[in-house]
């Protein structure tokens, strides 16, 4: 199984020659990938609405959907800034996660909110419409609040969890071209 990566519209996905894409992710339309970025089993980023911008060194962990409404009806651009770490089974509508912002496993994000950095936004969390998590918090909850201020050194998170993927990503390239495929 190999990414199904298609234009829509005549918009093709850019994805840099050092990004990880997993087998059976979904990548179309309007999207950028950057540099050493990494897009795991399972992920959709449907950009046929609008833009769905992945920075340097993020990674979007299995199972992630990540799409925007049109700027006709109103949406915004999803935008992962450089470093973030996305975790698993995660969904990103029109939102933002700075660089180097922490998002945990299956939480949602909305049109228009923030996961700043050194922003956190837990595990399971639902961050509504326009809400921001500033740098130094973690929020929680559905609807996500303020759960509590981020101690020494959890701000960098998101920086220090996609480091680790950018390896494990090369890892995974390295099996599948021995085994024959291609990311």
């Amino acid at each position: 199984m190999t990414p199904l990566i298609y234009a829509i519209d005549g918009r093709a996905p850019k994805i840099h020659p050092s990004a990880f894409i997993a087998p059976g992710a979904i990548i179309c339309g309007d999207v950028e990938i950057g540099e050493d970025a990494s897009v795991w089993y399972g992920c959709v980023l449907r950009g046929d609405t609008n833009k769905i911008v992945v920075g340097k060194g993020s990674n979007l962990q299995d199972g992630t959907i990540v799409h925007a409404d049109s700027p006709e009806m109103g949406g915004v651009p999803t935008l992962i800034g450089a470093n973030a770490l996305i975790g698993h089974k995660c969904m990103l509508h029109g939102a933002t996660v700075e660089d180097g912002g922490f998002v945990g496993m299956c939480s949602t994000m909305l049109d228009r909110s923030v996961v700043r950095t050194g922003g956190v936004l837990a595990a399971g969390a639902f961050l509504t419409a326009g809400k921001i998590v500033p740098g130094g918090e973690m929020w929680a909850g559905a609807p996500a609040r303020k759960f509590r201020d981020l101690k020494n050194g959890e701000g960098s998170w998101g920086a220090m969890n996609s480091a680790h993927y950018v390896l494990n990503a090369r890892r995974h390239m390295k099996a599948l071209a021995e085994s024959g495929r291609r990311s």
